[in-house]
């Protein structure tokens, strides 16, 4: 059968549901969204002469549900106007509508009973082969399918997102023995290529892989940490970025996702374990966990959980810890450990757990019991949860942000020195782990020419991670770096491609970094067709240019070592805008300041959708000087259209440098001009690489040609200069800017319409990147600017000063 999605079904509204719903109509599909009629009028109604049969009040839940959705934060959609693509209705009056619809997905309360019902009347609505599906976390898969017609069964499964959907990158794909194999393909590979998930496949077992394993890490870190007596910001502290993992840790974790939500899937994973799970006691909940939960003090949603926030006596906002002696909040605390000082300089996560668990201190008791547990447990759920141990690193690393999988931070350990700490304190892992190690085998995971291999429990042998032919990935070849420095490498990605990779922290663009895409066009105009710029980091394409070292020259008075350092830095832009070979950058995450500017200057952007772009450096008391400026005026030269009123165009580019503003998703870049019709945007970050490098393929094979400098920049000159002014005086009038923000602002204002011009004309890009200098030059000197990059070096905001 020939599937393709074009309008999906949600039914049920809650939290999950109009997320869920949200990321479909981000993707561009049609979304029906339902839930229950509420049972009585309310007051509110009743005053309104609202009755039982007015849609205001049948369709109330499923209204109120989508509305809360759309006001939280993090925000479910890539653009506000997406909310378009979502009907709503309720379950008795629109269910039929299903008939229409390619993929229902069921994601009401978690009780069998009442699935069961809805799947009755779905069963009887849909047509043959639409897919059904269920996002629940705790219910059997194959108990809700039965009574169901043959082709119900053959088309239904699990498919559970975790929550928020649009950036948690997991979706566990749970198939019964019934459903047809090329409903799983088909589901497994939709997730990958248009939900941009990491798919994982799952069997049918209670929390499936990832809140089997998650739960249980959770819980148990919670339990030795109140063995051991540590306070919350400490565990959190340590379970953290410096172990590879989301800052939450684990008590912000909690709160975020809600003790009820934690403690209902322990509930049903203790109550599941019965004569199933040797270590089904683990899911019992702490005493603090219990006591947490007895006084509903569930977390965010509640406004109070391990952390309660509060407004201080100036109004201020201040984050309070919960204390375990006294169960009272009380400010938190700087967290320091010898052991964390000591991983400091070590900027690869991979290589900070061997001083982690070697730790002689608290920290490194804490490493050693928690992972000797959870390694152990896992190994245990083998092939009980999963025949492959691959797919356990996904599902971890996909639904908790974890950078590592279990067994991949065990490599980076090192498997017999780990078992070794496990024997010590008696947590040994399952026997497969002996054995693999008689047999020789001494990871579980190896790489060969460029392809990675996992240790396989059933063969005894090693096999290729299947799927590997779509994705590039840069940590498997490290066999292909053909030139290298401090700060970047590069690597022959194959077909004639070369990659660039950032390696400085943050990815900032520092002297290392400058030399490297110097050196990639270099090299790739003499021995390659294309070069793409991109990186694996989980932080950031590129956090901008390195301030440290601006601020050092500048708070040296060291005026043409900037003046040279900036000019470098334009030509090098510049370089990647007019080389011989097409330049294909590869953003995600932050790609700010510098690094917002690399991706206006390439041939082509292939954007993850969640990239936060934006030029940010007015905060700092500067203005953009990469060729940022001169770019925004360029584009907006070139939406001029007769008629139009060109100035607010220009005004549009003017206030998203003047308020620092970045998106909040590759899609909102495009709406910002900073990406244009011609670029990409991909789904699944784990495609970026490959996406790219494919990119420069067809820009080669569509015979490129090297540009020409621009020389027809329209500006708009004194008549711009003096309007946009004029605005700025107005806002300092009204208070809303500080006198430093309106001479940023008016050197911002100078630049992008093309400086001391008499009237509007066309210039060219030389001339306004060296009006940016200038300008950028004039700044460096003010000492309210170095004020404020002092205070973001300082690790604080900048001041508005």
């Amino acid at each position: 059968m020939n599937r393709s999605i074009r309008k999906v079904a949600v039914l049920g509204s809650g939290i999950m549901g109009s997320r869920i719903a949200c990321h479909f109509a981000n993707i561009g599909v049609e979304v029906l969204l339902l839930d229950i009629v509420p049972k009585e009028i309310s007051e509110a109604e009743a005053a309104k002469g609202i009755t039982a049969s007015h849609p205001a009040f049948r369709n109330r839940i499923v209204n109120d549900s989508f509305q809360q959705t759309l006001k939280a934060t993090p925000a479910s959609l890539y653009s506000p106007s997406f909310a378009s693509r979502i009907k709503l209705g309720n379950l008795e009056d629109n269910l039929q509508e299903i008939k229409n619809y390619d993929w229902v997905i069921e994601v009401v309360v978690e009780r069998l009973d009442i699935k069961k019902s809805l799947y009755e009347k779905v069963d009887a609505l849909r047509k043959p082969g639409t897919l059904v599906t269920s996002n629940t976390s705790g219910i059997p898969i194959h108990l809700m399918a039965e009574g169901r017609s043959e082709d119900f069964r053959k088309n239904f499964c699990g498919t559970h997102f975790f929550n928020p959907p649009r950036y948690l990158r997991l979706l566990e794909i749970i198939p019964t023995a019934e459903t047809e194999p090329s409903v799983i393909d088909f589901l497994m590979h939709y997730g990958d290529l248009f939900l941009g998930k990491t798919t994982v496949l799952c069997k049918d077992t209670p929390g499936f892989i990832a809140n089997r394993l998650g739960i249980y890490a959770l819980i148990q870190t919670i339990r030795v940490a109140s063995e051991m007596k540590l306070s919350v910001d400490e565990v959190d502290k340590l379970t953290g970025p410096v172990a590879g993992r989301p800052k939450s840790g684990t008590y912000r974790l909690s709160d975020v996702v809600g003790l009820d939500t934690t403690v209902h899937v322990a509930h049903n994973l203790y109550a599941s374990g019965e004569g199933n799970d040797e270590s089904r006691d683990a899911f019992v909940l702490p005493d603090v966990m219990q006591r947490l939960y007895d006084n509903k003090w569930l977390g965010d949603k509640t406004g109070q959980g391990f952390y309660k926030k509060i407004k201080d006596e100036k109004g201020k906002s201040v984050i309070l810890a919960l204390d375990f002696d006294s169960f009272e909040y009380k400010p938190s605390e700087k967290v320091k450990f010898a052991t964390l000082e000591s991983t400091k300089a070590i900027g690869d996560v991979s290589k900070r757990f061997a001083v982690l668990i070697a730790g002689k201190d608290k920290a490194g008791e804490f490493y050693r019991k928690t992972f000797a547990d959870i390694f152990r447990y896992a190994t245990l759920r083998v092939p009980e949860i999963s025949d492959e141990i691959f797919r356990i690193d996904q599902a971890i690393s996909a639904g908790f942000g974890w950078q590592l999988g279990l067994f991949e931070t065990w490599d980076a350990i090192g498997v017999k020195e780990m078992l070794s700490v496990m024997e010590a304190l008696d947590l040994k892992p399952a026997s497969w782990v002996y054995e693999m190690i008689e047999n020789g085998h001494s990871s579980f995971y190896k790489v060969e020419n460029g392809k990675r291999f996992y240790y396989d429990v059933l063969s005894k042998s090693y096999k290729k991670i299947p799927g590997q032919e779509s994705f590039v990935i840069l940590g498997n070849l490290s066999e292909k770096v053909v030139w290298k420095n401090a700060g970047a490498n590069l690597y022959d990605i194959g077909d004639g491609i070369l990659n660039l990779e950032f390696r400085s922290k943050m990815n900032t663009m520092g002297s290392e970094v400058i030399e490297g895409i110097q050196k990639g066009i270099s090299l790739a105009e003499k021995d390659f067709r294309g070069l793409v710029i991109g990186n694996e980091s989980s932080e950031a394409f590129s956090a901008g240019a390195n301030l440290a070292m601006l601020f050092m020259f500048a708070i040296e008075q060291e005026f043409d070592e900037i003046n040279m350092v900036i000019g470098q830095f334009q030509q090098t832009m510049m370089r990647a805008r007019y080389s011989s070979i097409p330049v294909i950058t590869a953003p995600h995450t932050l790609a700010l300041g510098g690094g917002c500017e690399l991706n206006l200057h390439a041939d082509k952007v292939v954007a993850h959708a969640e990239t936060y772009m934006g030029l940010v450096e007015f905060g700092v008391g500067i203005i953009p000087a990469g060729g940022g400026t001169k770019e925004m005026a360029l584009r907006c030269s070139d939406m001029y259209q007769s008629g139009d009123p060109e100035l607010n165009i220009l005004q549009a580019a003017f206030m998203n440098i003047a308020q620092a503003k970045v998106s909040s998703s590759a899609r909102e870049a495009r709406e910002m001009n900073y990406l244009q019709d011609k670029d990409q945007i991909v789904l699944n970050r784990s495609r970026l690489i490959a996406e790219a490098k494919q990119a420069a393929i067809d820009l080669a094979d569509n015979g490129y040609t090297q540009p020409k400098q621009r020389n027809d920049i329209k500006v708009q000159g004194k008549t711009g200069i003096a309007l946009f002014m004029a605005g700025i005086a107005q806002m300092r009038l009204a208070g809303y800017i500080t006198d430093h923000d309106a001479k940023i602002a008016n050197k911002l204002a100078y630049v992008i319409n093309g400086g001391d011009l008499s009237y509007p004309q066309n210039v060219t890009e030389q001339y306004l990147l060296d009006l940016e200098r200038e300008a950028f030059l004039s700044l460096c000197g003010e000492r309210k600017t170095l004020e404020r990059m002092q205070g973001l070096l300082n690790g604080g905001k900048p001041p508005r000063n």
